[in-house]
């Protein structure tokens, strides 16, 4: 029980290490696809100065804080969200490697679960800066949370996995077509790529739980004045909240539930 128990805490370290290296890339992803830049060349760079930047200046968290926040060419700001996204990914990367493990999904699962809460971190943080979710990340999303239900043993299967996809985006392209104020395509198939992952009947936990906490928040937005009625709000960070929320702890709720209900 005691090797069990360390070889799992040391596989969720190094996952949390690994997630905060793919925490770094996510800022360039997030800053350069919504600009149609390459995220592979030129390499990373001060956006004020263009200053290459070395390896030691790359370290997650650490570089930021050895630098206090400056690029040590131009002394410019950097902001305190590059850093802030490296330590989320980790955190998140750790839980996701925690949970799963403990839980016995296949290791191939562990790996595709771990890329689908990477690119809700991007999709995120994408939404946020330009309201905006795109195909080059939503698809492939759609796509190999499609192909891993066939090809990986585990919840949710492969035709589990198009019918979630097919039943949560064709109702949320409903929704879009009868309030296109509100909803976007992209949210449709965020909502489709969610459907895929989580199968059925998880993604209804995911979209009520991410809709729960988007109306909260924009409650909280309305009442402080930092957003008016009708105004815009991203519902892509909302969704992907619910969407890891349900990942990590969506089967003890299931099995909560109908354990209360008997």
């Amino acid at each position: 029980m005691m090797s069990m128990t360390t070889g799992l805490a040391e596989l969720s370290i190094l996952s949390m290490l690994l997630g905060l290296i793919i925490g770094s890339f996510l800022n360039v992803v997030i800053y350069r696809v919504p600009r149609g830049e390459s995220i592979v060349s030129p390499g990373s760079h001060c956006p004020a100065c263009g200053h290459a930047l070395r390896a030691w200046e790359l370290i997650p968290v650490l570089s930021f804080l050895i630098q206090k926040g400056q690029c040590r060419e131009c002394q410019a700001r950097i902001s305190w969200r590059y850093p802030a996204i490296e330590l989320l990914t980790g955190i998140l990367f750790f839980l996701t490697a925690y949970i799963s493990i403990a839980s016995g999904v296949h290791p191939a699962r562990l790996v595709l679960n771990l890329a689908f809460v990477a690119v809700l971190i991007a999709l995120s943080f994408i939404d946020l800066d330009t309201f905006r979710l795109p195909d080059v990340l939503t698809l492939p999303l759609l796509g190999f949370g499609v192909l891993g239900a066939f090809l990986i043993p585990g919840s949710p299967g492969g035709w589990e996995s198009v019918l979630s996809a097919l039943g949560a985006g064709g109702l949320f392209l409903l929704i879009a077509l009868a309030y296109p104020q509100g909803m976007g395509l992209g949210d449709v198939k965020l909502v489709a790529a969610l459907g895929a992952f989580l199968g059925f009947p998880s993604i209804f936990l995911s979209v009520f739980s991410g809709s729960f906490i988007g109306a909260l928040a924009g409650i909280f937005l309305l009442i402080t004045g930092q957003k008016r009625f009708r105004q815009q709000i991203p519902f892509g960070p909302y969704l992907a909240l619910g969407a890891i929320f349900t990942l990590l702890w969506g089967t003890q709720i299931f099995d909560w539930y109908w354990t209360w209900i008997r």
